[in-house]
């Protein structure tokens, strides 16, 4: 039955998207954190600190809810599984229909719930605001750096993901020294988060004239864009602020005065800037959510209890430090180093297709996590 075998193939994929899934969801651990919870709950004091028995059943809910996915895919995968057995046993093509029904159920849950168990941080779903900086290595990282801007613009259309250019500086001769822009769709930040860290680029350079190979080295940064009822306390004489005027992409349809702002936040060196608004405080005021942006990011990723508890950040751009390597020659490969996924295909990828990445490095970090 040629058009069973259609249907089987379908379920097979979808069941293998789901495995995913399923084995991330460690159920022992679970099983075991919801006794000790029980255990909390049912303490005489438990009450006492509203804030922190509204965690405790926040966390309960969570792990429930990851259970219960995880059981309702299984389900459905079996139901699926019987009625491809029924169908085979009693060749009755007139149950293909109900077949269809239960299959386009359990392709739309395995997508959902990938998603709802992929992206559960607390910022996953908010706009992202990405940010390349080109390593040493003059033109040959600048450009480097443009492809990278214009592989994530790509990336962005493929999801009808919007962009907007918050800062862009201009190479010496060619491609840029930074830039950074917004990346505005549901999930951006919880899709985009795993590209943080330096990207790595070997190929035939086309700035040298004995077309020697060449490696190159931008890194890239991703926070999620917060809103402005999210209060980070910011001390005034932490903040060094620069103007200048703007440039660029960002400055060629803005006033070309001294518009362009730039943050220096001292305890930590971290630098934002913004030139795509028409006025200095406009700018200033994008520069402040930038700010606490990134400084929620570290916080977040580094399991740090408060802001102030961020040193300083200090990532070198060169050998040794690289996430994603991109080779156009003598082979064509991308790999990343922490996931081990990789592709032969450089020019899909270039052209934005980044997803099996970051699928990759969203399960990797799921399984982390549970």
């Amino acid at each position: 039955m040629i058009l069973l075998d259609e249907y089987k193939f379908r379920f097979q994929n979808a069941k293998d998207a789901a495995m995913d899934v399923i084995s991330s969801v460690d159920v022992d651990a679970i099983n075991e954190e919801l006794t000790k919870i029980d255990s909390i709950i049912s303490e005489p004091d438990f009450w006492n600190d509203t804030n922190k028995s509204k965690e405790v059943f926040a966390r309960q809910s969570e792990l429930k809810s990851r259970l219960a996915k995880k059981e309702s895919l299984e389900r459905k995968a079996d139901d699926c599984e019987a009625m491809i057995s029924i169908i085979e046993e009693t060749d009755d093509e007139s149950l293909v229909e109900e077949l269809v029904i239960l299959l386009e159920d359990y392709e739309s849950t395995v997508t959902t719930i990938r998603m709802d168990l992929l992206l559960s941080g607390e910022y996953d779903k908010n706009n992202a605001i990405l940010t390349i900086h080109a390593g040493a290595g003059g033109t040959e990282a600048q450009d480097w750096g443009q492809m990278l801007y214009r592989m994530y613009v790509r990336w962005a259309e493929r999801h009808k993901f919007s962009t907007k250019v918050l800062d862009w500086l201009d190479g010496d001769e060619a491609g840029i020294k930074s830039v950074s822009v917004l990346i505005s769709g549901e999930n951006a930040y919880g899709y985009l988060k795993g590209e943080n860290g330096v990207h790595r680029l070997v190929r035939i350079s086309p700035f040298d004239a004995s077309a020697r190979r060449h490696t190159s080295f931008s890194s890239v940064e991703v926070m999620p864009e917060i809103g402005k009822d999210v209060n980070v306390d910011i001390r005034d004489e932490d903040i060094q602020m620069d103007v200048y005027r703007a440039s660029g992409k960002g400055g060629q349809k803005v006033n070309k005065t001294s518009s362009a702002v730039r943050l220096t936040h001292i305890p930590t060196g971290i630098v934002v800037s913004c030139q795509v608004e028409r006025s200095q405080y406009q700018n200033r005021d994008v520069c402040m959510q930038m700010l606490k942006a990134k400084l929620i990011e570290i916080k977040e990723r580094e399991h740090l209890e408060k802001i102030e508890d961020i040193k300083g950040v200090h990532m070198e751009i060169a050998w040794g430090s690289q996430i994603r390597s991109y080779v156009f020659m003598p082979y064509t490969m991308v790999k990343d180093h922490r996931t081990n996924f990789e592709t032969g295909n450089v020019t899909a990828v270039m052209d934005g297709d980044l997803d099996g990445f970051i699928n990759a490095y969203l399960v990797m970090k799921s399984k982390e996590n549970n």
